[in-house]
């Protein structure tokens, strides 16, 4: 799932623009965003912001979090990198 502060017919044109297959949700408080560290302080071009930090947070079946990627810092590779660690960490050492 996605998460972000957009509203939903926001979500619904980037699904249809993107073809993403899965749910984005909703977090218009930043409440779920500020949690998992997802929102906050950044820097960019050397002054600090406020806003979405791109990250990943794999929740395993049991609920628990199992691997927090708290920065993304190349979102083209990074989908084969949180794929390889969930089929590593699948296949066992």
């Amino acid at each position: 799932m996605g998460v972000s502060p957009d509203s939903e017919a926001s979500h619904r044109d980037f699904i249809a623009k993107t073809g993403i297959p899965f749910p984005l949700l909703c977090d218009p408080d930043k409440n779920v965003m500020t949690r998992y560290d997802a929102f906050g302080e950044k820097k960019l071009y050397g002054r600090v912001t406020k806003g979405v930090i791109r990250s990943t947070v794999w929740i395993g079946p049991d609920g628990r979090v199992a691997k927090h990627w708290r920065k993304v810092a190349n979102a083209a590779d990074h989908p084969a990198n949180v794929l390889e660690a969930i089929r590593k960490t699948v296949a066992g050492p």
